[in-house]
């Protein structure tokens, strides 16, 4: 069984490898059924979705009915205002099966505009208060990609408690000094706050150069 280790302050003991559901973006539902199987035999515990991830809520849905007690449940919105949040919210919850997500957070929030019109009024950080207000979503986090995400996340530390972030890391972009040294600075404030660190592009998914 995979270890498992405190997930920031939710309270659960998230396997330490998560299931990233793009996979499950195209794939039919008896191939979603098999993966997800695996999921259980393997002790994994944590899945990471999104509403922007194809037909991957779609096919984890059948399985939350039976199994939802057995995974921690994490969904993405890509919209940046309230009202488009709130919908996506919402539709996440109807083709995911579920009365609620464990964690709501905000897609590749990486752009500056993006991130103003996130936080600002009417902004998506409001519409993700209100569903957890009402019990819809249990903890907010906030994602990304790409070498400014680091300081990103930083700025987005600074503007909102968030209980969870994502960014890369890996070998290569540990070789920039600007990078390696926010991403260092991300994490030092995660740890003071119990603010858990999800690390995504470990191995960088791409070719490796000689």
């Amino acid at each position: 069984m995979i270890e498992r280790r405190p997930f920031g302050r939710t309270g659960h003991q998230s396997s330490v490898t998560l299931f990233g559901a793009s996979a499950l973006a195209r794939p039919c539902q008896a191939d979603a059924d098999r993966t997800l199987e695996l999921l259980l035999h393997h002790g994994v515990n944590h899945i990471d979705t999104a509403a922007r991830y194809g037909d991957s809520e779609l096919r984890i849905g059948p399985w939350m009915a039976r199994h939802r007690k057995d995974f921690f449940l994490a969904t993405k919105t890509g919209s940046r205002t309230a009202r488009e949040a709130r919908d996506d919210i919402h539709r996440s919850l109807e083709r995911l099966r579920v009365d609620h997500v464990d964690l709501l957070q905000f897609h590749s929030l990486m752009h500056p505009d993006d991130w103003d019109t996130t936080m600002g009024p009417d902004g998506a950080l409001e519409a993700a208060g209100e569903a957890r207000r009402q019990g819809l979503v249990r903890f907010i986090g906030v994602t990304g990609h790409g070498w400014t995400i680091a300081a990103m996340h930083k700025r987005s530390l600074a503007r909102f408690d968030f209980d969870s972030v994502l960014l890369p890391y890996n070998f290569f972009m540990a070789q920039s000094d600007r990078y390696r040294e926010t991403f260092e600075e991300v994490v030092r404030i995660c740890r003071e706050r119990n603010v858990a660190v999800q690390i995504i592009k470990s191995i960088a998914r791409g070719p490796w150069a000689t």
